[in-house]
């Protein structure tokens, strides 16, 4: 019996063995080099794996016929069908493409995992999963130690996005290398970009300090986007989406294809609108994306014009305690037009080249016009307020008004062999801005005034001039290392008065050195390792300068990481350590648009764990989890309580939870068919750095939320070439939340003058409870 036993085992192993075969083979490019790292999807099956370092791969399969997706950046994605009937081995070769053109706008700024830098990618068509009117950091939510939020509450209008605590003022923006984030507040403003993820070709997010790149220093990441690359067939395509809260998202894109092979003109107009989840917080944006390209085998030259127009109902400023818990949904502002306006526009020249094998140049000049007004309703308004343009304790109408002008030069080389990567680069950028309040209403106005009249005004220069060389090389066949080093040359003069009618007058220069190292170890084809340290400088921005801080911050930043990659797993892990001098940390206020006040708190630190997956447990099941622990505090924190300075110890960071996880789970039964179910937690948040030495007010609760996204797409035979029909249920269980709020105190003099007590006070933005947005893409 045990015999049979014994030979019906090997029987049914060799039966199933005989059902099975083994493809393996290599991925060349046109001159037959490896292309290490491809990627081989096969079709149907949903069953991948990524190439080696030698560009070498294996897949165990049943016997049949399948289509291998072979995918690497800069290349023509390639399906090949492949007959599987024994094993074999087989050559895939791909051609070069001129994405690979285009991804030289962003190589001087973006890393690999060759790199020893912590990133995460999103592609398009990742994106364009839940693209249906919400804006980029909504969209980025679900990636690793990522805080998501919007005033209004829906996740259109004004949205903010913190990584690992650090808010928007400090992630570095770059859009096709060119710096996005505000010269001035450091701020970067996505409703000025409405639906600017239609036009986007992929994005990376770099956690930390990350490589060099243009503009403002990374305190807590660097965000870089590449635009829509050259399509090389003619194509239109019109998205039409609805939702709650009479959310509407209107999208026409189109491309000419590449004329004579060599032009392509392509564009995309959109309108979305919203009332937005709080009362009457109403969005209205208008932008565009036009491009125009010209390419051959070695050159690509690109001219972009992209922005938009923004109306947006007052919902900067969130609701009191009482107010919460009475209606969660209203706006205690009630002038009709109590409104933010303003149009940015960006005209963008790019030239890349490449030389020779080895050389490459990208030269990008950039010019950015801004200019819009916050309007508000001033009642019983001291006459000082407004510079006595009206008489004391009467009614008026302002309206605050930004004019700016930036312009940006950038040039970078590459020199690149099998054993290093060389990148050079310079980028100068100027901008010139005027800040000014008028009154266009007065119920009262003081003798000798005219509507209109300026009751503050102050002009703005700034310059910002930075050089770095940084280089990736082999030192064995495992072991690579990584230097960056990078000068940066700050001026910013400004005059005049703030809206609060006090002078300010700033003559600043700031010079940095930003150097910064690592190592990445290559255990084996499937197993990365690295470590970095990286030094980062930032200066005050306005704001700062406004409430009297002047001095720059310094940031020391060690990373350690692990990467695996398999067939069906791939798991990043690191450890970091964000050591802060003079770190300028939200202390809870906000001024009177909305803007986060900051205060120096000397010595800091975030210390943090995160791990992010992509498991492919079946053909058709896969999860992406990823969770982030950290301790972020301040280290002998020192502040006024009753009139008497106290050292308050080891407190912690201002919006900067200890636990973020997140979570997508995605069943794919067919090609055509997506359904994805998403899952964040964010823990509790303090909202200064008192660590709640007054009262507790100071804590936003942890909120747990969830989202349901379906994607379907039909090919028809006629007409369209596909119709693809979406759907995302946000907050599916209904939690009522709060992701952000603000917290300031006061002493207690108005009840007794002799009181030296400290009070405090709070405000919260509600988020919007369960709510869905469905949408429809017409391809043809």
């Amino acid at each position: 019996m045990k015999k049979i036993s014994i030979f019906l085992f090997l029987f049914v192993s060799m039966l199933a063995n005989a059902q099975t075969v083994t493809i393996s083979g290599k991925i060349v490019d046109e001159n037959n080099e490896p292309l290490p790292n491809a990627s081989i999807l096969v079709q149907k099956i949903n069953k991948g794996t990524s190439a080696d370092n030698e560009g070498k791969f294996s897949l165990t399969l049943s016997k049949g016929t399948y289509v291998f997706q072979v995918s690497f950046i800069g290349y023509k994605t390639v399906n090949q069908e492949v007959n599987a009937t024994k094993n074999d081995e087989i050559t895939i070769a791909l051609k070069t493409n001129q994405t690979l053109l285009d991804e030289v706008l962003v190589s001087a700024v973006r890393v690999n995992a060759d790199i020893p830098v912590t990133f995460s990618n999103l592609s398009k068509k990742e994106i364009a999963k839940r693209n249906l009117g919400q804006d980029i950091p909504i969209l980025l939510n679900y990636l690793p130690s990522v805080v998501s939020s919007s005033d209004a509450g829906a996740g259109i209008g004004y949205t903010y996005m913190s990584v690992r605590g650090s808010n928007n003022e400090r992630i570095n923006v770059t859009v096709n290398g060119i710096p996005y984030n505000d010269a001035e507040s450091h701020g970067t403003f996505w409703v000025n970009l409405g639906d600017f993820a239609s036009s986007t070709e992929n994005l990376q997010l770099q956690r930390g300090v990350g490589t060099s790149t243009n503009g403002a220093g990374a305190f807590g990441a660097s965000l870089n986007i590449l635009t829509d690359a050259i399509s090389e067939k003619a194509f239109g395509e019109i998205s039409n989406s609805f939702g709650s809260f009479n959310t509407r998202k209107h999208t026409v894109k189109f491309s000419t294809g590449k004329i004579n092979d060599n032009i392509e003109i392509a564009g995309r107009f959109s309108n979305i609108y919203s009332d937005g989840y709080v009362d009457r917080a109403f969005s209205d944006l208008k932008s565009y994306f036009l491009q125009a390209s010209f390419v051959d085998e070695n050159t690509l030259i690109k001219a972009i014009a992209f922005g938009g127009n923004e109306r947006t109902y007052q919902s900067w400023f969130g609701l009191t305690a009482d107010e919460l818990a009475e209606n969660r949904r209203q706006n205690p502002y009630t002038y009709e037009n109590e409104t933010d306006n303003y149009q940015q526009d960006h005209y963008q020249l790019h030239w890349n080249e490449k030389w020779n094998e080895q050389w490459s140049s990208n030269l990008g000049l950039n010019y950015t016009k801004g200019a819009g007004y916050f309007e508000q309703f001033k009642e019983t308004e001291d006459a000082t307020a407004l510079n006595n343009l009206i008489v004391d304790g009467t009614n008026a109408i302002v309206r605050r008004w930004l004019d700016n002008d930036f312009y940006v030069i950038n040039f970078n080389t590459n020199y690149k062999t099998d054993k290093l990567n060389f990148i050079t680069g310079i980028s100068y950028s100027n901008y010139t801005g005027d800040h000014f309040g008028e009154v266009i209403w007065g119920e009262n106005l003081a003798p000798n005034t005219q509507i209109r009249d300026r009751y503050y005004f102050s002009d703005a220069k700034k310059s910002d001039f930075s050089l770095f060389a940084k280089a990736n090389f082999s030192l064995s066949e495992k072991l690579s290392a990584y230097a960056d080093l990078q000068g940066r040359f700050v001026n910013y003069q400004t005059q005049g008065i703030t809206n609060d009618i006090v002078p300010i007058d700033v003559n600043r220069n700031f010079n940095f050195f930003n150097p910064k190292f690592g190592f990445t170890y290559k255990s084996n084809e499937n197993n990365n390792f690295y470590t970095s340290f990286a030094v980062a400088n930032r200066e005050p921005n306005r704001n700062d300068f406004e409430v009297g801080v002047s001095t720059h911050e310094t940031l020391f930043d060690y990373e350690l990481g692990w990467r695996l990659n398999t067939e069906n797993i791939k798991l990043n892990t690191n450890v970091y350590f964000m050591d802060y001098k003079n770190q300028l940390v939200l202390t809870g206020a906000i001024d009177g648009v909305g803007a986060p006040i900051r205060a120096t708190s000397g010595k800091s630190y975030r210390l943090g764990l995160e791990i992010d997956a992509d498991i492919q447990l079946s053909n058709q099941f896969s999860i992406k989890p990823n969770a982030a622990f950290s301790s972020n505090k301040n280290r002998d924190f020192v502040s006024e309580i009753d009139g008497v300075l106290q050292n308050l110890g080891n407190t912690n960071l201002s919006f900067s939870p200890n636990v973020i996880l997140g979570n997508i789970f995605t069943y794919q039964p067919k090609e055509a068919f997506q359904i994805s179910f998403l899952s964040k937690f964010v823990g509790n948040q303090w909202m200064s750095n008192l660590s709640s030495s007054i009262s507790e007010n100071d804590v936003l609760d942890s909120f747990f939320t969830s989202d349901l996204n379906v994607v379907y797409q039909l090919k028809p035979s006629k007409i369209f070439k596909s119709v693809t029909f979406t759907a995302l249920i946000n907050n599916i269980f209904n939690a009522e939340y709060v992701d952000r709020g603000y917290y300031y105190t006061f002493d207690d003099t108005w009840s007794n003058p002799n009181s030296v007590t400290t009070l405090d006070g709070a405000g919260y933005y509600p988020q919007a409870t369960r709510n869905f947005l469905l949408g429809v893409t017409l391809s043809f």
